[in-house]
């Protein structure tokens, strides 16, 4: 248990910190878009890319956030709490969090299969034989298996499979996680050391 918490932990730690500088590149995204409106030819692509990198800041720098504790919570009640109590209390209630953590994951899966040309079935296997393919017959035999790549219905019209694929693994790392600060409050209301 703790060597899960502390590679999640770590992980999660250092892609928050990686993750957190793509806001500078947001930023200059959306200068661009202000400088090329006022001084040139206005580009189609910078509000989509804005969009795709703030889901990039949003989606990856959620666990990161779960794990400094920078999640909004009531706390009516909870700040007058021990510490002991409060483990107690989120170890239980993290269930709903994790509940809705896997629905959202297999929402983000099958729109991921969606974005890549499966259109009926099971995501999770076309996904993992897609996986598979690439891995043992390499990225030739794997494109064979993609169908018709969704596409943005803007006028640029970028694929939407990296976004769709960023979101998917923003909430796997969520419920890693939320597996991570179950443990954590379970070592703390059992008040064994971490």
């Amino acid at each position: 248990m703790r060597g899960y918490v502390r590679v999640v932990d770590g992980f999660n730690r250092g892609l928050g910190r990686i993750v957190m500088y793509g806001l500078f590149a947001m930023i200059g995204v959306l200068l661009w878009s202000s400088l090329s409106k006022t001084f040139f030819t206005p580009s189609q692509w910078t509000l989509e890319v804005a969009q795709f990198g703030l889901v990039a800041y949003f989606m990856l720098g959620g666990p990161y956030a779960l794990l400094v504790g920078a999640n909004v919570r009531m706390d009516l009640f909870y700040h007058d709490w021990s510490n002991r109590r409060k483990a107690q209390i989120d170890a239980m209630t993290v269930f709903f969090l994790l509940f809705y953590l896997a629905v959202l994951l297999y929402g983000a899966l099958d729109s991921l299969a969606y974005a890549l040309g499966h259109f009926q079935g099971e995501p999770i296997r076309y996904l993992r034989g897609l996986v598979w393919t690439w891995i043992t017959q390499g990225s030739d035999a794997a494109a064979e298996l993609i169908g018709f790549v969704e596409r943005s219905s803007t006028a640029w019209r970028p694929v939407m499979w990296p976004v769709k694929l960023i979101m998917a693994t923003g909430v796997f790392l969520m419920l890693l996680q939320a597996i991570s600060e179950l443990f954590k409050d379970i070592l703390k209301a059992t008040e064994r050391r971490f």
